[in-house]
């Protein structure tokens, strides 16, 4: 194994601009032009959470969009290419999913005998070299997985995803994909001569995707932890022969300590001995990057290391590509790692006025790959369903009860209620939980919900709901009502009375475990400190910032039964909220949430989302906090009734910011 902890990596950077060379070797990366004649520069590639963004263009918002594509990460991965002697392409999953060609393929077109896939064909005619799954690639089932990674020209690799219950060693699970593949590859050392070497790439899911989509699952497969069966497979690989060993980990960064079936466990995995670099994803960040993860342990953001170990994270919807550089030397028959580089490369970059401008146009083999795909779901996205008599919009959906959230709770009570008129629970008091999805954040100033009066199209009913989950109804206490809404204040920092201007967003928190439950009335005090945690682990357990919480005008019960409607991701414990798991699950629908939500205004014809303010802040005379939105917000400020919010100016990387008077 490369002792890799003990390098210095150098930045590319530094490196080049200490190089008296040629403007010729000025085009190559360092390594490639200082390679000896025993070293060979090898160049790894990453995209991770394509999310079916072959294409740029944002069908929610039905125009294109300059911060993704495939076909934008491709022109790019051109240029990267020709800057190194040798390289290899990965994906790292997610790239079945995420919109609304995604789910056109899937639930309109349908995969037959021979067909590709459009993200496929794409990837086909990039050349990939191997790939891995990501938790989306089951939201389908598996079956429909297995037929779209199988028109592939390269091998996915897996090794926690198991068909049944998982032995006592891990060699010994029955899986559905190869653990790893090991990829015997000529490169050209630096005197140019060609010499072989046998990469790894070992590759691993999420466990949780057996809460995520139990409904494909259960029964049918399993996951172990990503840890323990790295540690099993990675010895495996060496005594085949592997001189490096790459993990496409589809699992993020976190520092908590290691846990049983981690879900961000990329951290502990680079520490898996044998391991020389790791591919992270999941997450939708950059690594390296600075600031996303300062202050934890074995963590390096500037030089992009993990553990020691090179690790580089490429965004989401092809907006970067990641990118580990090795300096490889031959020591006797085997090659070991001598230094290092990592980077995660853009696509487009902010102009001084904060504008997106592209750094690459279209690749175009793949816009013609998927041509006929983007325009079919062009087709399909614009099909109107009905009319809405007022906007939807989600500039204001963390901070106000919002219209977008509001049309959502309006479909899903309206389903429940026919759904369970001839059960046991027909007389329980139904409440409904939904979050916003488009809440700007890690997706950026314009990833928002802005849909006008009058038609709705299917675009705008999946820019409502962006993901494809499915109904479930779970029959709990008042008490859990007000458990679930305090884990949902999460949301907020701790906001002493008084305070001026203090930041209110838990940037920590992601905003689709924000949920708003509709059928009850309630008030958040700032002041108090948060109840649980992100794992809904008490943290101050006197601690209550729900207050004021009423069913039918009065205090509820804390012992009254409720059905609350919500999608199996959240029923299905997905968010770690307090005694919400599948225990508690008292209806399964067939149905997604998005097609509940299209038959409700079909039969409505025209529906009417203006928000009802059934939660806002408890008052603190003299506090003001400040928050981040969309630029555009700033046309719907006359629209707020239940809370006093105005212009602060501007934000961050193309963001607006507003002041909340509590």
């Amino acid at each position: 194994m490369s002792d890799i902890s003990a390098m210095h990596p150098i930045s590319r950077r530094s490196l080049l601009s200490g190089m008296a060379a040629t403007s010729a070797l000025l085009l190559l990366h360092p390594f490639s032009a200082r390679a000896a004649s025993n070293q060979a520069h090898l160049r790894l590639m990453e995209t991770t959470d394509i999310h079916v963004n072959v294409f740029p263009y944002d069908y929610y918002a039905d125009k294109p969009n300059d911060t993704m594509g495939l076909a934008r990460t491709a022109t790019i991965m051109d240029t990267i290419r020709a800057e190194a002697t040798n390289s290899l392409l990965i994906d790292n999953g997610d790239f079945l999913q995420g919109n609304p060609m995604g789910d056109y393929m899937a639930y309109q077109r349908g995969m037959k005998e021979g067909d590709v896939h459009p993200v496929i064909k794409a990837m086909n005619v990039l050349g990939y070299d191997v790939g891995t799954l990501g938790n989306h690639e089951f939201n389908y089932g598996l079956d429909y997985m297995f037929n779209v990674v199988g028109g592939s020209n390269f091998p996915y690799v897996c090794a926690n995803l198991t068909k049944g219950n998982l032995a006592s060693d891990p060699k010994q699970d029955e899986l559905f994909f190869k653990p790893y593949v090991i990829i015997e590859k000529i490169i050209k050392d630096g005197s140019g001569a060609e010499t072989p070497i046998k990469i790894g790439f070992i590759g691993f899911v999420p466990p949780q995707i057996m809460l995520w989509d139990v409904k494909n699952l259960e029964g049918k497969a399993q996951t172990r932890d990503i840890v323990e069966a790295a540690k099993a497979w990675v010895p495996a690989m060496k005594e085949e022969g592997a001189d490096i060993i790459v993990a496409l980990s589809h699992s993020g960064i976190d520092g908590a300590p290691l846990a049983d079936r981690m879900e961000n466990a990329s951290l502990h995995l680079a520490g898996v001995e044998g391991i020389d670099a790791i591919f992270t994803g999941h997450q939708h960040l950059v690594f390296p990057g600075p600031k996303s993860w300062d202050g934890i342990a074995g963590v390096d953001p500037i030089k992009g290391t993990l553990s020691g170990k090179p690790a580089a994270m490429a965004g989401f919807w092809g907006s970067h590509l990641g990118l580990i550089d090795l300096l490889l030397e031959k020591d006797g028959q085997r090659w070991r790692i001598v230094d290092f580089t990592a980077e995660a490369r853009p696509i487009y970059h902010r102009d001084e006025a904060k504008k997106v401008v592209a750094d690459v146009a279209d690749k175009a083999e793949v816009i013609d790959a998927a041509k006929a795909e983007h325009e079919a779901t062009l087709n399909y996205v614009r099909t109107p369903v009905g009319k809405t008599s007022a906007p939807l919009y989600s500039y204001f959906a963390l901070v106000a009860d919002d219209p977008s959230v509001q049309v959502v709770s309006q479909a899903q009570t309206w389903y429940i209620k026919q759904m369970l008129k001839e059960t046991e629970y027909k007389d329980l008091p139904v409440l409904s939980a939904a979050a916003p999805f488009k809440a700007g954040g890690r997706g950026g100033a314009d990833y928002y919900t802005d849909v006008p009066a009058g038609d709705i199209a299917i675009k705008n009913v999946a820019d409502l709901y962006l993901y494809p989950n499915t109904v479930q109804a779970v029959a709990i206490t008042g008490e859990q009502v007000k458990n679930w809404l305090e884990m949902s204040a999460g949301m907020f920092n701790h906001i002493p009375a008084g305070s001026k201007d203090a930041a209110l967003l838990n940037a920590n928190f992601p905003s689709y475990n924000f949920d708003i439950i509709d059928g009850v009335t309630y008030e958040i005090d700032l002041s108090q400190e948060r109840k649980f945690d992100n794992d809904g682990l008490p943290v101050n357990p006197q601690a209550n910032r729900i207050e004021n919480l009423q069913f039918d005008g009065k205090p509820i019960d804390p012992a009254q039964k409720f059905v609350v409607v919500t999608n199996n991701y959240r029923a299905g414990g997905g968010g770690k909220f307090p005694e919400i798991a599948a225990d508690k699950v008292i209806f399964v629908a067939p149905d997604t949430n998005r097609d509940v939500i299209v038959r409700y205004i079909v039969e409505e014809g025209t529906i009417n989302p203006s928000a009802d303010a059934n939660w806002t802040f408890k008052a603190l005379p003299g506090t003001t906090v400040t928050f981040e939105s969309g630029p555009k917000a700033k046309q719907f400020l006359g629209d707020l009734k239940s809370v006093k919010i105005e212009d602060a100016g501007d934000g961050a990387e193309g963001f607006a910011k507003f002041r909340l008077i509590l």
